[in-house]
């Protein structure tokens, strides 16, 4: 959540320019600049009536001293509490729908981040690693999947519906070796290690910034008012809610590593062969707590986390900053990093790397305390160190032989016991 100072002077010019670059229109700012002028005029009203409620009781106080007669102003005072129990519960009224459209309006883009209206104008940063290259053609990753029987797309599909899957033996093993070196090499890289929540409230999902915009999005078990976490950045995001950190505990690093559930609303009918969405994957979540001032410099050491990943596993890869209109909503500035994968012919994006800046904290509440007295909001960062599927992807099919088997990438071999899965 962006601090209340965008609703004026230039402030408010450049949160107008910002929405315009995301690709939003200006009746949101519009509406909460409405909502905003009636919560004044509330404020107002409210603070006149208790001005008069003042005064009315400071005369009663007088006339007490003196024993006169003061029934009526009793009455008139009676009066004006009715008055201001009406005019609050109206404010409150108001209040709340401000604050929810406020809710709505996205992070202000890092001035280092390209304008551009969808993932077209998104820009390579640099590439790493050969595209394999075969001497006959390659094939998708489910057609290799399905032949070594290590995934099964019908069952997944039988027991839970549309993109599910059950990973089976030698692939369920792959799934956790991938799960487990993502693991140590976060554990080396600095990070420690958080076993969160996989269920959480509604006030750790507005924490993130996935609620209230994103609400459609997430899977929510009403009896129970609780939502499945669509990624660790929920969770880890309020693990210092309502705190005053100490400038001399940042930055904190941790990781945690969880299944992630999402409806995919938006995405009917897209990708839907193999595992390349899912409403259901497991990601290794990268996430630091720093001090403003050294949040960029923390964001680059991320992206670089997640690149000494993916080169240890010889996976070829590009980093790209994305452009003002393919940020995500809580974010300030994202690249992601995606991985080549040989039987889509296609870069896939398998981790997205944000600075979220104060977003997430101000809504969390979370400060830090400099060491002359003064807080601030801290910065938060988060990134996927990594997602399993698009990884897993490129394994299966940047590393397939003319026979349809799998080698195995040589850091995981001490996992699975064995070098090519046939």
């Amino acid at each position: 959540m962006l601090d209340l100072s965008y609703l004026k002077g230039d402030k408010l010019e450049k949160l107008k320019v910002s929405l315009k670059n995301r690709g939003y229109g200006l009746e949101l700012i519009e509406k909460v600049l409405e909502l905003d002028n009636k919560r004044k005029e509330y404020i107002k009203k409210v603070d006149e009536l208790r001005a008069k409620k003042n005064e009315v009781s400071k005369k009663i106080s007088q006339l007490k001293v003196k024993n006169e007669d003061v029934s009526n102003l009793i009455e008139e005072a009676k009066q004006i509490d009715n008055e201001l129990q009406l005019l609050e519960d109206e404010r409150k009224i108001i209040e709340n729908e401000f604050y929810y459209y406020w809710s709505l309006i996205p992070n202000i883009p890092h001035e280092s981040v390209p304008v551009g209206k969808d993932s077209s104008e998104n820009k390579i940063i640099r590439s790493w690693g050969d595209i394999p290259k075969f001497d006959f053609e390659p094939k998708p990753h489910w057609e290799i999947a399905e032949k070594l029987n290590i995934i099964d797309f019908q069952k997944g599909g039988e027991i839970a519906g549309s993109r599910f899957v059950v990973y089976k033996g030698l692939g369920a093993e792959l799934e956790w070796a991938l799960i487990n070196y993502f693991r140590e090499f976060a554990k080396k890289r600095g990070y420690a290690e958080i076993i969160p929540p996989f269920l959480v409230n509604e006030r750790t999902m507005f924490n993130s910034g996935q609620l209230p915009k994103f609400k459609d999005e997430m899977y929510y078990i009403e009896k129970d008012n609780l939502y499945l976490v669509p990624t660790a950045e929920v969770p880890l995001t309020s693990l210092f809610v309502d705190r005053v950190l100490e400038e001399s505990e940042l930055p904190v690093y941790y990781f945690a590593y969880t299944p992630c559930f999402r409806r995919e609303a938006g995405a009917y009918g897209k990708d839907v062969r193999g595992i390349k969405r899912m409403h259901q994957f497991n990601k290794v979540e990268l996430y630091k707590f720093t001090l403003p001032e050294n949040s960029y410099i923390e964001h680059e050491k991320m992206v670089e986390d997640v690149e000494e990943l993916l080169k240890s596993l010889n996976i070829p890869y590009r980093v790209v900053l994305l452009c003002t209109g393919d940020m995500g909503f809580a974010s300030a500035k994202t690249y992601d990093i995606e991985v080549y994968c040989v039987g889509q012919k296609e870069y896939l994006e398998a981790s997205s790397i944000s600075n979220v800046e104060n977003f997430q904290s101000r809504r969390a509440n979370i400060k830090v305390r400099r060491k002359n007295g003064k807080k601030e909001f801290v910065h938060t960062l988060n990134g996927s160190g990594l997602a399993t599927p698009r990884v897993l992807i490129s394994i299966i099919e940047n590393n397939q032989t003319k026979e349809g088997y799998i080698v195995v990438p040589e850091p995981l071999r001490k996992y699975l016991g064995l070098d090519i899965i046939k």
